[in-house]
């Protein structure tokens, strides 16, 4: 799987997400820890008991690095390697109570990271040689939107926006509000020019109401595959289609041959299986 195009969040990002996670984690200190020898070294590997789409090197690494800025990480294997179950994913080496007091955290990270890429891979290979990309939402567990979303796209999917700021989504309640499909889109060129408009719509008649109004992109929502297959007719490539609500893997592939653009899934981020992996931690003494 190529990964080279894909780039994590900002350092500080990740910064901050491991610092929150650690304070969680450790408190007021690590007792448990306290049983080790004061600055004895330790060796470590990691292993993965489930073949995955490994992902989430960054977090991993500044778990143990913000506890012992000296640990080492040797890696042998990179953010989007497929690896098999039993494979030795990295070896680590630093100072004892690092390695144990950051051990949970740091195979959070990475269990719950990989989880998400492993699910997004599964689903982009199910719609391989067809048009259609797979999408995330913002169905992502709170705080860990843009390692997610990282993810996401390390599983070869992309995103959708990654928040309420960066492209306008109108839906049910908004139509309701404004009046109308074209009145919301309207009101949101008006107040966002330059931002992606995408409308949803549960219907053919509404459907036909976005194509007027110049929506920029069109959310078909809970429609039948015979449905689908009409509206990429009607639409005949004048705006993208995305499909959105309930998409389960043994439907992706019908639904990417109807001929839309886009299916965004929820599960990618929100029912997240995460890898099993294992760490086993060798006090060497010191």
């Amino acid at each position: 799987m190529t990964t080279q195009a894909v780039v994590p969040p900002p350092h500080d990002t990740i910064e901050r997400d491991v610092r929150r996670a650690l304070e969680e984690d450790i408190g007021s200190g690590d007792v448990t820890a306290d049983l080790l020898p004061t600055g004895a070294s330790a060796r470590a590997r990691v292993i993965t008991r489930d073949a995955a789409v490994l992902c989430g090197r960054a977090w991993f690494d500044e778990c143990f690095r913000q506890l012992d800025a000296a640990t080492r990480v040797t890696w042998h294997a990179a953010d989007g390697d497929r690896v098999a179950a039993g494979a030795v994913l990295c070896h680590i080496e630093g100072t004892a109570r690092a390695l144990v007091s950051a051990e949970r955290t740091a195979l959070n990270f990475l269990q719950t990271l990989s989880g998400t890429a492993t699910a997004t891979a599964t689903y982009v290979e199910a719609a391989r040689g067809t048009r259609t990309t797979i999408l995330d939402t913002r169905k992502t567990l709170p705080g860990l939107r843009l390692a997610q979303k990282y993810a996401v796209r390390i599983g070869g999917g992309q995103n959708h926006r990654i928040g309420l700021y960066d492209a306008v989504l109108i839906k049910e309640n908004h139509i309701a509000a404004a009046g109308s499909i074209a009145a919301a889109i309207q009101r949101a060129r008006a107040l966002h020019p330059g931002l992606l408009v995408e409308t949803e719509v549960e219907d053919f008649t509404e459907l036909r109401e976005a194509l007027a109004a110049g929506a920029d992109r069109i959310m078909l929502d809970e429609f039948e595959l015979h449905e689908l297959a009409q509206a990429v007719a009607e639409t005949a490539g004048r705006v993208p289609l995305e499909v959105s609500g309930s998409v389960a893997l043994d439907r992706v592939r019908a639904i990417a041959e109807t001929g839309v653009d886009y299916v965004s899934i929820g599960a990618l981020t929100k029912h997240v299986r995460a890898i099993d992996l294992s760490m086993r931690v060798e006090v060497l003494g010191g």
